[in-house]
């Protein structure tokens, strides 16, 4: 177990960072820049867990330990040399992806089919869980985008693109099975 006893570091004052192979980068790198919205993602879905509870909370936890396994995922480049590291890289696995899906098919199974877009809202969870779905796909968008650039593990990115899915099933859920949904209404404030 690794004890840490500092509070700073000091080692990013120049405005640099390590990556997980201990290269040195900019801190604003697009690999810092997916990894770190990986990273705010699991600060807003802790946000969520605080109105969560039962099989969602469970969920949700089971989702920060993921998006742990997403930062450590992204933030080590070269994947080609994966076999070659010392310790073996955690990379993200369709097994993740995987389940992501079923509990989303678990969650519609109980909702009726959606007739209109929904405002964010209608419950405090709801709304939280909006929140996280557009966290998501920024992180999800930017790891597109980092792929452009680097090699990125495609699991990472379906695993991104799945989970706000599940994040705004999840907030269909949280608003009384989807009876609480609030609805958008095209044009309703125009004179």
């Amino acid at each position: 177990m690794v004890v840490l006893n500092k509070i700073y570091t000091k080692t990013g004052d120049a405005g640099e960072t390590a990556l997980g192979n201990g290269a040195r980068v900019a801190k604003h790198a697009m690999r810092v820049t997916a990894y770190g919205t990986s990273d705010e993602l699991n600060c807003f879905v802790g946000v969520a867990r605080l109105e969560a509870s039962g099989d969602v909370d469970a969920a949700l936890s089971r989702i920060q330990n993921d998006l742990f396994d997403l930062g450590a995922d992204l933030c080590r480049p070269d994947m080609e040399k994966d076999a070659e590291a010392e310790y073996p890289p955690l990379r993200m696995a369709d097994s993740q992806v995987n389940r992501l899906e079923s509990e989303i098919d678990a969650m519609n199974d109980a909702l009726e089919p959606l007739r209109s877009f929904i405002l964010p809202g209608g419950s405090a969870l709801s709304a939280h869980l909006h929140v996280c779905r557009t966290v998501a796909r920024r992180a999800e968008r930017l790891s597109v985008e980092l792929a452009t650039m680097e090699a990125v593990n495609p699991a990472a990115v379906k695993y991104l693109n799945r989970l706000s899915d599940w994040f705004f099933v999840a907030a269909r859920i949280a608003n009384n099975g989807g009876k609480d949904d609030v609805l958008w209404v095209p044009g309703a404030n125009r004179t």
